[in-house]
């Protein structure tokens, strides 16, 4: 069984709007592709239409996976998330113990994991360490460099 996607509600409908217009508008532009290559002659000879069955290959793959991931995706509602715990679409402050350096990262499903914004994925090294935490608790991350020890200082929304 395929494993459950948490989401919020606007990435499920961005993954919807995303699913649309490659059925709707690649989908079309890639048969198209291939239709204008055929035209062009031995198809054993034919490069632009290897090219475009590549292309069109690429995108039925990636059709299929937007559609398995929100097949299993299950969409959170913000006001029903317990604060007391870290937990997914939590907002952790936490002081790396090592560097004395205060971060703040929100958990976050694979899809919606984005650093630069201070979101990070429930299943990364990080995520999986503060999962379930609670406000003052000493969390032991291993990471690839070793262990680096977070305090929790705030859980949020």
């Amino acid at each position: 069984m395929a494993e459950t996607n948490y989401v919020t509600q606007e990435t499920f409908e961005k993954m919807q709007a995303e699913l649309h217009s490659l059925k709707s508008v690649d989908r079309p532009a890639a048969s198209a592709a291939i239709a204008e290559a055929r035209e062009k002659g031995d198809l054993k000879e034919n490069a632009e239409y290897d090219a475009a069955k590549d292309a069109q290959g690429l995108l039925e793959a990636k059709i299929n996976g937007l559609e398995a991931a929100m097949a299993t995706a299950r969409i959170l509602d913000e006001s029903t998330i317990d604060t007391s715990r870290v937990s997914i679409l939590t907002k952790v402050t936490v002081v790396n113990m090592n560097t004395k350096k205060t971060l703040t990262y929100q958990i976050v499903s694979e899809s919606e994991a984005d650093l630069k914004l201070g979101k990070i994925s429930v299943t990364s090294p990080i995520g999986k360490g503060l999962l379930g935490k609670v406000k003052g608790e000493v969390a032991e991350v291993t990471v690839p460099a070793g262990v680096i020890k977070f305090k929790i200082e705030n859980i949020t929304i």
